[in-house]
């Protein structure tokens, strides 16, 4: 990291009020400390996300939260509440996404975060009242709401941190948004794990409540923070934009370096303005859906290349890992304690995702998804062949009288095995697709659809999030599709396929602003993509006298 004062600033020159430059390389001011910092902030929004998928799995555990749902000494909440509690969640939240892309650009970036921090402590409110009236009301209906949160949490932190981030660092900042996911899922399991033997309400409520600080946090330093010089470029606020651009990259507001990245936004905006004209409400919706499917920078195409990343992140059955795979193992007597195999896998987890911060700068999006893509597909094959040879499918009967039901596996190192690979799956998974696709997602979206094509691919996450999670128990229950190992092969093909996609139609973004990424897309195709250079700025070619530069008091 260096300071403004390392570097000497742009030759440049000035047109429509603003400096331009021809020097592709010095359209952005020198990374520091503090800069880096306040966009590393926003990250901590993952910290939602990951507690909220984490921590409901232990409260369905708690027995007094059962009875209260269900009746006195009911033994578990039953299969079709459990699918309710679980999956209104997901409900909640891809509502909130598609919500939050018209709410990004009506109240700016920041401020729909906050507002999604609002209507999560509602939820949470709500969630805590369970025990009180109707249970099942206040818990399903809380999660519903608190959904809708996340959901605007989850879309604009994304479009947030891809758009006030330096490009040579944006690919690390916006992977420190699913290194928050991690740790929120961890922190999950030991608030989980700490409060479980209690004999009081706290054994839900506590986990329930915890979700306020996460929420707190987050609105007081984003109301802090300034909001994206891009959306204020787009509403024609140029003294805004300045005013955020110079905090953000810890310049001062006439400093050139200031001035020739505005210009850059400035001009990239005028020219996706003549592509993309300003319409209506429903046209701006219907703007993402155009274009030539063939063409790959058609809007179209940028559309189905977001939503779909979304949804390869989760057919790579990394939700299925996390929540099946244990009682899978357990079943096998191989396992005694539940908790520390999911430990260590949320560990694994936690610990690979930093691997990222350096990889996607270093390799790139498109070559660690293809890596990532290509080793999670061994794992899961590898996973599914020792499981029907050998593994999990041949276990016997040894009942116990505590457990009648008990059953142990005939080759314990092979379920180990298969523990193993299972791990090396999650390190595959955490150091490339799970940063990976969020990365991409906020960069591939030209500025006028940029905030409703980040809502959709968020929305797609949770829709497939939800869709797997209700055809799951379908696929490997004991009384219906029973599965087992063989489980893993779908996986396995489904990752096989998002390798082929990858190869295919993911473009490499590395070290390229966002507008120089408009241009990338434009000029050349996703396999060779790698090998573009920017040859010219957006302000040097295009020019900066449009409506835009006639802002007073720039």
């Amino acid at each position: 990291m260096s300071t403004h004062d390392e570097k000497e600033a742009p030759r440049a020159s000035h047109v429509g009020g603003l400096a331009t430059t021809q020097d592709v390389e010095r359209i952005e001011a020198p990374v520091t400390w503090k800069a880096y910092l306040l966009c590393a902030f926003a990250s901590f929004g993952g910290i939602f996300f990951g507690y909220d998928s984490g921590y409901i799995n232990g409260v369905l555990g708690s027995q007094i939260f059962i009875d209260a749902v269900e009746f006195a000494g009911a033994g578990a909440v039953s299969e079709s509440r459990t699918s309710l509690i679980v999956s209104i969640l997901s409900c909640g939240t891809f509502f909130g996404a598609l919500i939050a892309g018209d709410a990004a650009d009506w109240i700016g970036r920041k401020w729909t975060v906050i507002l999604g921090c609002l209507i999560y402590i509602i939820g949470v409110v709500i969630q805590m009242i369970t025990g009180a009236g109707d249970p099942l009301a206040a818990i399903v209906a809380g999660r519903l709401i608190a959904g809708i949160g996340v959901g605007f949490e989850s879309a604009v932190v994304i479009l947030y941190m891809s758009e006030i981030c330096p490009r040579k660092v944006r690919g690390a900042l916006v992977a420190g948004y699913q290194f928050c996911i991690t740790i929120g899922i961890m922190l999950a399991a030991c608030v989980v794990y700490a409060t479980e033997g209690r004999s009081d309400t706290g054994s839900y409520r506590i986990p329930i409540a915890i979700q306020f600080l996460w929420a707190i946090i987050l609105a007081g330093g984003l109301a802090c923070l300034p909001d994206s010089p891009r959306y204020f470029v787009k509403k024609a606020n140029l003294p805004a934009a300045t005013d955020a651009l110079a905090r953000l990259r810890g310049q001062p507001r006439d400093s050139e370096y200031i001035q020739v990245e505005l210009a850059e936004i400035v001009a990239n905006e005028e020219y996706e303005r003549q592509l993309i004209p300003s319409t209506t409400w429903f046209g701006s919706w219907a703007n993402c859906f155009k274009g030539s499917l063939w063409k790959a920078n058609s809007n179209l195409r940028k559309t189905i290349l977001g939503t779909s990343l979304q949804m390869m992140q989760q057919w790579t059955g990394v939700n299925f890992i996390f929540y099946y795979s244990t009682p899978f193992l357990k079943s096998t007597g191989a396992i005694d304690n539940s908790f520390v195999i999911s430990m260590i896998f949320t560990v694994i987890n936690v610990c690979s995702t930093p691997i990222s911060f350096w990889t996607v700068e270093r390799f790139g999006r498109r070559t660690i998804l293809l890596w990532g893509a290509l080793g999670m597909l061994i794992c899961q094959f590898l996973v599914a062949i020792i499981g029907i040879t050998v593994g999990f499918n041949h276990t016997y009967a040894a009942p116990t009288v505590e457990d009648p039901d008990r059953t142990l596996a005939n080759n314990i190192s092979a379920v180990n095995a298969q523990i193993a690979f299972i791990a090396i799956f999650i390190f595959f998974f955490a150091s490339t697709w799970g940063p990976g696709a969020w990365i991409l997602i906020g960069e591939i979206f030209p500025l006028p659809i940029r905030s409703r094509g980040v809502g959709l691919s968020t929305a797609s996450n949770w829709l497939w999030n939800t869709i797997i999670a209700v055809i799951t128990p379908y696929m490997v229950g004991s009384e219906k599709g029973n599965m087992k190992s063989s489980v893993f092969f779908v996986w396995g093909g489904l990752c096989t396929f998002a390798l082929i996609y990858t190869f295919l139609f993911v473009p490499e973004t590395k070290g390229l602003s966002l507008e120089q990424v408009d241009k990338m897309m434009e000029e050349t195709t996703p396999r060779t993509s790698a090998k573009w250079k920017p040859h010219t700025t957006f302000a040097g070619s295009h020019g900066t006298n449009g409506p835009y530069m006639k802002t007073e008091g720039v």
